[in-house]
């Protein structure tokens, strides 16, 4: 069975709502539009779903007159992208080193520090290349929008049914199936055998060819459901007993790009350029 492209995922803010694409363009530090924007506090470190839950209510979305944000309870915002000559302010990403970027204007920090309850900013990366990926998978130049720490994340609709069958055996078997939107994948592939990406090293998804660099090793955002942000048990509890290395649960595959500008559609063919027999996925 050729394996296929079947989903692909934009995040406009970290942490928040993604939304569905049917074609985009890969530039080298992710998907066009994928997480250039971001919330920080009051020192400048990334503020995530991890602890504010509620971010994952918020429902950005790109326009041509820069960001619309949309949450319950809430009139929508329009927020400018900051002009290039504005002021820059320097942020941290999980304490990893400092990086300027451009701060968005005051009635966008206040929209979303009441959408979020707490005090917090909105941050706009006009230059991705100021921040570099992880140099012990990756190569020099490779650089990364504000996502955790790679251009894109791979996940394969098979996984995701074995993970789901897990999670029907498991102790928490009212909380499956999960939908793959837990996950926040920017690329979906369909015809692989379930956790086959963890050998992929090297792959082409139409024009455009990726590195598989690092598995992902997940974190509470999983349990958490983006259409209410209460807080559940699953996946981590299937994945914790089933899928663990390192003291770490893994699911998915960080990819960086090798053909920027390439554009990938639903549809486009996928091969496996390289691939490796591990015990795992790398790590």
């Amino acid at each position: 069975m050729a394996i296929t492209l079947t989903g692909i995922n934009r995040h406009p803010v970290k942490s928040c709502r993604g939304e569905a694409l049917t074609s985009a363009v890969v530039e080298p530090w992710g998907l066009a539009g994928d997480r250039r924007w971001m919330l920080v506090d009051e020192t400048g470190e990334t503020v995530t779903a991890r602890e504010h839950p509620r971010m994952l209510l918020v429902r950005p979305e790109l326009v041509d007159a820069g960001l619309l944000l949309r949450t319950p309870d809430l009139d929508d915002l329009t927020v400018p992208v900051p002009p290039a000559d504005g002021p820059a302010v320097d942020v941290t990403v999980f304490g990893g080193q400092p990086f300027a970027v451009r701060a968005a204007g005051a009635a966008a920090h206040a929209w979303f520090s009441k959408a979020v309850g707490v005090p917090v900013r909105l941050v706009y990366q006009d230059d991705p290349r100021r921040r570099s990926t992880n140099p012990d998978y990756t190569v020099a130049g490779d650089c990364v929008s504000f996502a955790d720490g790679y251009p894109l994340l791979l996940a394969t609709e098979e996984s995701l049914a074995a993970l789901n069958d897990l999670i029907a055996a498991g102790r928490h078997p009212e909380q499956g199936p999960l939908p793959m939107r837990r996950f926040r994948p920017s690329v979906v592939l369909a015809g692989a055998p379930a956790w086959d990406e963890d050998r992929w090293r090297r792959l082409r998804i139409g024009a455009a060819t990726f590195r598989a660099v690092k598995g992902c090793d997940r974190c509470v955002i999983t349990t958490t459901d983006p259409d209410t942000a209460q807080l559940g048990k699953e996946p981590l509890a299937s994945l914790a007993k089933h899928r663990r290395w390192d003291g770490r649960s893994w699911f998915a595959m960080n990819l960086v790009p090798d053909t920027p500008g390439a554009r990938i559609t639903l549809g486009d063919e996928v091969e496996i350029l390289d691939r490796e027999e591990s015990d795992g996925p790398p790590r």
